[in-house]
């Protein structure tokens, strides 16, 4: 079915985007799963390219496209070439920058805008903690009043970006009183004394994207790094959280799309018992079920993206997309996995690796439980 929401705008981004994932990545992509990273170029050649500032005002260096089908592009195309991909960059473009730019003050945008727009200040995020996991509301992090200064002191993890980022945005809390009403985001620069990373975590997928724990011993930040409103912190990380849903959802349903579309031509081309193994009436009629289950995900999650550009789109319906579309994902790259028989398990091809990293997106950005949970107080239950 051809798919209504992009113009002729939104398919001339998507060549161009095209082209750098062609020139920048597909050609690294072994150096960048060695190395468990994307390395500093791969950073600034996205800056130059203009990919990372689509959220940005032009007058502190971004392209400010005011309109999400952009981003969702971008999603796309990065995650045709790999999961991993679409995760490093959404933390940095899409999750983390709109706290800079919505909600810091005039001294902060001039200060860390300009290099996030050119790939010179990567980006993180620092909500998850080792004891807390979905649970935001329960993070032990913990800044302390002392003179004109916060003393921060905590960890988190599984932090995206953790490894190699320069600025992190963090859930602090002020307040422990006040459960999730004392909490407060920190603008926290990697350079500050007591500021250290952990090893870079050793997951079962996802390797290109360096992920670490983070540590804070005695970091001392004054009011002038506090991201929002004092004790807003939990509202704040609320209000943004249904883009970061739906840039999962984006990112999920490409992945899947593109393997499925790489696996329907082995199905073509690979012969068993003297015949296409796709004619076989079972991997006939799954192919079948598979491709119109991505094409009916795709659809709901076109229409949260047009939604979204519109100002639209519910925190519930993000839910929606996020949950629906990772499983979505799982399922249909398992039976990509199958139909590929014995290749099908070796990390040299495509789809050992893509089933390999789509495992994850039924946890982060709030597990599939938690969607069905909100879903369900939606429905008064």
């Amino acid at each position: 079915m051809k798919r209504e929401i992009y113009d002729e705008d939104h398919e001339a981004f998507r060549g161009s985007v095209k082209e750098f994932v062609d020139r920048h990545i597909l050609p690294h992509t072994e150096q960048h799963i060695a190395d468990k990273a994307l390395p500093r170029e791969f950073w600034l050649e996205a800056g130059k390219q203009g990919l990372l500032g689509l959220e940005i005002p032009e007058q502190y260096g971004g392209s400010e496209a005011g309109d999400f089908r952009f981003n969702a592009v971008l999603q796309e195309e990065l995650a045709k070439a790999g999961a991993a991909y679409p995760t490093c960059h959404g933390i940095h473009a899409d999750i983390t920058a709109p706290y800079i730019v919505e909600l810091g003050t005039e001294e902060q945008k001039q200060r860390w805008l300009p290099g996030v727009a050119s790939g010179e200040i990567l980006l993180a995020i620092g909500m998850t903690e080792p004891s807390g996991g979905s649970d935001l509301a329960a993070l032990k992090t913990t800044a302390v009043r002392d003179g004109d200064e916060w003393v921060i002191n905590g960890s988190k993890t599984f932090i995206t970006n953790g490894y190699s980022c320069d600025l992190v945005v963090a859930a602090v809390r002020t307040d422990p009183e006040k459960g999730p009403k004392g909490i407060t985001l920190f603008g926290i620069e990697a350079s500050k004394e007591g500021f250290s990373r952990g090893r870079k975590l050793d997951k079962v997928g996802q390797e290109e994207s360096d992920t670490a724990e983070l540590f804070f011993e005695n970091v001392r930040v004054t009011d002038a790094e506090i991201i929002g409103e004092r004790d807003m912190g939990f509202i704040h990380m609320m209000q943004k959280l249904p883009q970061e849903r739906l840039g999962c959802a984006v990112a999920n349903i490409a992945h899947a799309k593109q393997i499925l579309v790489e696996t329907l031509e082995y199905a073509k081309e690979r012969h068993a018992f003297g015949a296409p193994i796709g004619t076989f009436q079972h991997n006939k009629f799954l192919l079948a079920e598979l491709f119109t289950k991505i094409e009916v995900a795709e659809a709901y999650v076109d229409k949260c993206v047009l939604a979204h550009a519109q100002k639209e789109l519910t925190a519930i319906d993000a839910a929606k997309a996020k949950w629906w579309s990772s499983q979505v994902q799982s399922e249909v790259l398992d039976h990509c996995v199958q139909l590929h028989g014995g290749y099908g398990f070796m990390n040299e091809y495509r789809v050992a690796r893509a089933w390999r990293d789509a495992r994850v997106t039924k946890i982060w950005a709030g597990s599939n439980e938690i969607m069905k949970e909100l879903i369900g107080r939606d429905l008064g239950l």
